[in-house]
């Protein structure tokens, strides 16, 4: 079977991650082209990858016709543009989180694709993560009964630079962050969130307030069918990448996550002490590579996606109703983000 062209558009940190799984790990694709406006992140990716085009503008990558697939993973608030760009090119697309910063935005995306009849799927890789996924079988097989309960944890080791942490740019930590755990507990509650009520502060990084950011949130959500969820997110964990969830249930509860990156422990007089995971590309790097296989899987079978991009306007949703309850003090319903 001939290859899957992709092209990668954006080789920052996320884009770098993508385009080297692409072009190293995934089986029936071929990462052909990448894009990026700065020189000096073009000429370094190509000291890595001599066979990949490089190009300035990502239109012109669209413009390529051994191009089958790009992935978006340019700054946040360029992905609408991209997108619908990309989507009019006739290219399936692979979008990082989230697909914009607005609803209004993200519904003109939704439609460009519709319109265009070409493959869309959003970047949550937790839902390719091997904890995650057997977390989620084990609930609809009905081990711990229906849940009730859920917590999900981000804590990111420090903080992002202020250019990227004005909410212009990424949305705010809770849109660039806790759009993950939005995700994450509708999915595993097989349920809608029906409204929230968010408290955040700037605790450690006071700078964050001059761009309009915090660097911790509480959020409180209630399900449509009752159920309870909380969600921490931050950028404060100096000790390391912690992300953990559970989910509890009348008859049990599933816990999701670990800390400790290496099987070892250290006991000596001074203590007993473990490693602990550095940062996102060790705990999902897996993840990534299985969310692009499946999208290459996706467009080589002509199958729609596991991650549709209603499920990033409804966790894009929630985000925006939790950064009004922060900005307002107040409980917030859902249906007041249209």
């Amino acid at each position: 079977m001939t290859p899957v062209g992709i092209g990668v558009i954006g080789l920052g940190r996320m884009g770098r991650v993508y385009a080297l799984h692409t072009a190293r790990q995934i089986d029936g694709a071929a990462l052909v082209a990448a894009a990026d406006p700065d020189p000096v992140v073009r000429a370094q990716f190509s000291a890595q990858l001599p066979n990949v085009q490089m190009l300035a503008d990502y239109r012109d990558l669209l413009a390529l016709p051994q191009v089958e697939g790009v992935i978006i993973a340019s700054p946040t608030s360029t992905h609408r543009d991209v997108a619908i760009h990309a989507a009019r090119a006739g290219k399936a697309i692979f979008c990082e989180k989230p697909i914009a910063l607005t609803l209004t935005a993200t519904d003109e995306v939704i439609a460009a694709a519709e319109q265009a009849g070409v493959l869309f799927q959003v970047g949550f890789m937790r839902r390719f993560d091997r904890g995650y996924v057997e977390a989620k079988r084990k609930i609809d097989a009905g081990v711990i009964g229906d849940p009730v309960t859920i917590r999900s944890v981000g804590r990111d080791p420090h903080r992002t630079s202020l250019e990227f942490a004005n909410p212009a740019v990424s949305g705010g930590l809770i849109v660039d962050m806790a759009i993950h755990d939005f995700d994450c507990i509708r999915w595993l509650m097989s349920d809608d969130i029906r409204r929230v009520y968010a408290e955040s502060a700037a605790l450690v990084y006071p700078e964050l307030l001059g761009v309009g950011d915090v660097d911790t949130a509480l959020i409180t959500t209630r399900f449509r069918h009752g159920g309870l969820g909380n969600i921490e997110v931050s950028r404060t964990a100096a000790y390391g990448y912690d992300i953990r969830c559970e989910v509890i249930g009348p008859k049990g509860t599933i816990e999701i996550g670990y800390l400790r990156e290496t099987p070892i422990t250290v006991l000596t007089r001074e203590g007993v002490t473990h490693d602990v995971v550095p940062h996102f590309p060790q705990r999902f790097g897996p993840a990534y590579t299985a969310q692009i296989e499946h999208f290459v899987d996706c467009l080589l079978h002509d199958r729609p996606p596991a991650v549709a991009p209603a499920d990033a306007r409804a966790a894009l949703q929630a985000c925006l109703a939790a950064t009004l309850s922060q900005q307002e003090g107040r409980v917030v319903e859902i249906s007041e983000i249209s």
